[in-house]
């Protein structure tokens, strides 16, 4: 199969493909789209960059183009779930580019924004509506959306989608929607807690896996930096000296480390934003919008965007700091190197981070070369051996240290550690009251 005229698409669906300048399907593409036609299930594992969005959006809208039925109030014909609202809006905008020329409703709905808008939208009727759970949830609450005609569920990045903690809305969600019906879910990874939502959802679903879960696109060159944690504001600085650092995603694993290093590279010199949850709708799409356009240089992400930002260019990914799930730096990195092109991943590694790295490279089956030509390369981190993590990751307090903040201790109770309390003795310190043993009752006569 070489050319998108062989999946025997609607014309204008070819038509539109040709315009964006598509003519070859990509591998996830050329196996998913024949079984989606079919109108089987379909459990689909692929590499981020590799077109997984219009896998499952031509087969949506070709199935819908053939029935020409008005949209009907507040009852969507197809239902898409997407965990952020980055890639609820990029799918939206797929689903219009490839739908220019037919003439079908869609809708995207997520938090952020105001839901006045987005009832009316529904009120008015879409064929297909792409949401976030959460805004999704609230409005089918207040009766807007009803799923008695959808006839295709798509769960996009449903591994994300169970990260985020959405999995008793999305099994909310399934129950309500009618039986008869072609469910799609696709990932980038497949831990064993998706494959057991996959197992509920579909029925005799065709799995198409172009690759190994959590493989690293061939075209991204991985480098690994390791650096004192004091020291890797600096290098940033150092390596962004380099014009060839055209656009560049840094990730961070919290949203004010993500504020801090945006604000750093700002002073610095750098055209920086931010964008993570925090950020309310208007501003994170200012971001993208000014990364996208090439009026911001570097972005500065937290994991919400690890899977929600596709642009074009992105000429490098840095790791300021190592994700807690190794899974994640698969879809930090494959922010790069996408539609074909290459791109270049750097990740910055400190002493308590060791440990994560060897967790993403046994979860990538990959060692990543270290970049020692660095003058803030750090031979002491490089060689150590990273069993300790870190204590977000389950670290038991040592014994005899202090305890946190906020633990409570039992007044008037001085024990070292490892100590029981005696016998008999309650919180307070003081003698309990002897307990008197009950009489056994009276035997009865035989």
């Amino acid at each position: 199969m070489t050319d998108f005229k062989d999946l025997k698409l609607a014309e204008p669906l070819l038509r539109a493909l040709g315009e964006e300048g598509y003519a070859t399907p990509t591998p996830i593409q050329g196996k998913s789209i024949p079984a989606l036609l079919e109108q089987r299930d379909l459990l689909g594992v692929a590499q981020t960059g590799t077109g997984k969005t219009a896998s499952f959006a031509l087969p949506l809208l070709h199935r819908l183009s053939l029935s020409n039925r008005k949209a009907v109030s507040n009852k969507p014909r197809a239902l898409i779930l997407a965990p952020t609202r980055e890639l609820a809006t990029q799918i939206s905008e797929n689903l219009f580019a490839y739908g220019r020329h037919l003439h079908l409703r869609t809708a995207v709905v997520f938090g952020g924004t105001s839901i006045r808008a987005q009832i009316q939208a529904m009120a008015r009727g879409v064929h297909i509506l792409v949401a976030t759970p959460g805004r999704f949830m609230d409005l089918m609450a207040q009766g807007h959306i009803l799923l008695d005609n959808v006839e295709v569920f798509v769960l996009d990045e449903a591994d994300r989608m169970l990260d985020m903690g959405f999995v008793r809305d999305v099994k909310k969600i399934a129950a309500a929607l009618p039986r008869e019906r072609q469910t799609v879910l696709f990932s980038a990874t497949m831990p064993k807690v998706v494959q057991g939502l996959a197992n509920g959802l579909l029925t005799d679903p065709v799995r198409v896996e172009v690759a190994p879960a959590a493989t690293i696109a061939e075209k991204i060159a991985q480098k690994i930096l390791f650096v004192p944690k004091e020291k890797k504001r600096e290098l940033m600085c150092e390596l962004l000296k380099d014009e060839a650092i055209k656009r560049v995603l840094v990730f961070t694993r919290t949203k004010r480390g993500a504020d801090r290093v945006a604000k750093f590279l700002q002073n610095s010199g750098v055209r920086a934003d931010a964008i993570h949850g925090n950020k309310a709708q208007n501003a994170r799409q200012r971001a993208l919008t000014g990364f996208k356009s090439g009026r911001i240089r570097a972005l500065v992400a937290t994991d919400i965007a690890a899977r929600g930002i596709d642009v074009d260019g992105v000429t490098h990914v840095i790791n300021f700091e190592l994700p807690d799930d190794p899974e994640n730096y698969v879809h930090r990195i494959g922010r790069t190197a996408r539609a074909g092109s290459s791109g270049i991943a750097l990740s910055f590694c400190d002493l308590e981070e060791r440990a994560v790295l060897r967790d993403i490279e046994k979860t990538i089956r990959q060692t990543i070369p270290v970049m020692e030509d660095q003058p803030y390369h750090s031979p002491e981190i490089a060689s150590a051996t990273g069993t300790a993590k870190r204590k977000s990751q389950g670290q038991k307090r040592p014994q005899g240290q202090k305890k946190s903040p906020g633990q409570k201790k039992s007044p008037g109770q001085k024990k070292s550690p490892g100590q029981k309390k005696p016998q008999g003795q309650s919180k307070n310190g003081k003698r309990k009251p002897a307990l008197r043993r009950s009489r056994p009752p009276a035997a009865k006569a035989a």
